[in-house]
Parts: C-alpha cells; sequence; structure tokens
C-alpha cells in the first residue's frame, strides 16, 4: 500500500511538470510570433546579465537563481525596448518558492530623475500609519490609489501633475520605476500579449506628457558629450 501511494505521488508530480512544460512551450511560441508581428528579435534563452545590466531597478534583484528568459527587444515606434520574463527563488529546501514576473523596459529619449510609482496596497496604508509614507498629491483619489517614492518630491510633483493623474487613473496599472536611462514597468506575474502591449502604450504616454519644460531643464543639464 505504501508502495503504491509514493508511486501515485510521483506519477502526480510527473504530470505536473509534463503539463508545466507544455504550458511554458505554448507560451514561448505565443511571444515569438508576438515579438515577430512587432518587428522585435526574440530569444527564450536565460540570461543572468539583465539584473546587473538595468542595476538601479530593485525588483531585478529579488532572491537568487536569478535569470531572465523569452527574452525581446529591439526597436517599436522610434524606441529602444527590451521585455521579458524574470524567474528568481526565495528560500531555500521546504521554505523554497519560485516566482516568475515580465518587465518591459523603454529608454527614455531624455535623462530622467528616480521615481517609484505603483497601485497603492494594504501594506501601504499600514506604513503610512507609522509615518512611513509616500508622496501625496493635491488629488486625494490619485493618493490613495497610487504609491509615489522619489528622492526629490519636487521631481514627483513636476512629472505627476493633473493631466498626467488623470491619464494614470484611466489606464492599467502597472509599477513604473525612472533611473537616468530607462523606464521600466512590470508586474508581480507574467504579462500576457496585451500587457506588452498596455504597459508599452502606458510608457509612452507618460513620456508624450511630461511637461514642455521638465524635457527641457533635464535636456540642459545632461553631460555634454
Amino acid at each position: 500500500m505504501q508502495v503504491l501511494t509514493v508511486l501515485f505521488f510521483a506519477a502526480l508530480v510527473g504530470i505536473i511538470v509534463l503539463f508545466a512544460h507544455i504550458l511554458s512551450l505554448e507560451r514561448r511560441k505565443k511571444l515569438a510570433a508576438y515579438a515577430k508581428s512587432k518587428g522585435l528579435h526574440f530569444s527564450p534563452d536565460k540570461d543572468k546579465k539583465i539584473d546587473p545590466l538595468y542595476s538601479s531597478f530593485k525588483c531585478l534583484h529579488r532572491g537568487h537563481s536569478r535569470y531572465a528568459y523569452n527574452i525581446m527587444n529591439g526597436k517599436r515606434d522610434g524606441r529602444d525596448l527590451t521585455a521579458f520574463d524574470y524567474h528568481y527563488v526565495t528560500g531555500h529546501g521546504k521554505s523554497r518558492k519560485v516566482h516568475n514576473f515580465s518587465a518591459l523596459i523603454i529608454r527614455s529619449p531624455l535623462p530622467l530623475k528616480p521615481l517609484l510609482l505603483r497601485p497603492e496596497n494594504i501594506f501601504d496604508k499600514v506604513t503610512d500609519f507609522f509615518g512611513f509614507d509616500d508622496i501625496d498629491f493635491e488629488s486625494a483619489e490619485f493618493s490613495r490609489k497610487f504609491y509615489v517614492k522619489s528622492p526629490e518630491k519636487r521631481w514627483a510633483y513636476h512629472v505627476i501633475h493633473q493631466r498626467m493623474m488623470a491619464y494614470l487613473m484611466e489606464s492599467p496599472r502597472f509599477h513604473i520605476q525612472f533611473n537616468p536611462e530607462f523606464i521600466m514597468a512590470w508586474r508581480g506575474k507574467r504579462f500576457s500579449e496585451q500587457d506588452y502591449d498596455n504597459s508599452f502604450t502606458l510608457i509612452q504616454g507618460i513620456l508624450k506628457r511630461l511637461p514642455e519644460y521638465v524635457k527641457k531643464q533635464q535636456l540642459n543639464n545632461s553631460p555634454k558629450t
């Protein structure tokens, strides 16, 4: 009886692994077709150099055994773009947990300053109670729905003006982060093809709505080559 139980669970594990492999191959096939339709290069191979390449994005430095896969890169609507699935592991042994999510990164046409924007969650409300609050805006509704952090509050206020708030409120929700060269969009799960389109459109919309005085200021302050 014990042997049958062991064989049953071994077979069950084998079925789960096989099913996961089939889903992985199906996703790879869909993303390859999606990349081709957008004029992007696609590679299913693992790449462990993504996190050092984009070192300021903290979500790429969680856990261990990190790598990107299903990588798409190239130009879309004149923007340099990199998109990928990302894998990392937390814990060891019985507490080991595998995580996968997707991200899209666009090179900014002008220098930026650090900024993090994401949907607010229950944990944020708890930290707010203890004084570890994010940046608040004139719109109470926007401040309730979005968590915003930046080393320079003035920069956040320049970027997230009334028109930008209205745009973000109406758009699909992603985690958005600026570093000096890139804007990244991600979620805590893998993207569908529509999610890749939506995140690209969102970043394009953010860049389009940056005030002209901000663009001029950043370009004037950029190092001259």
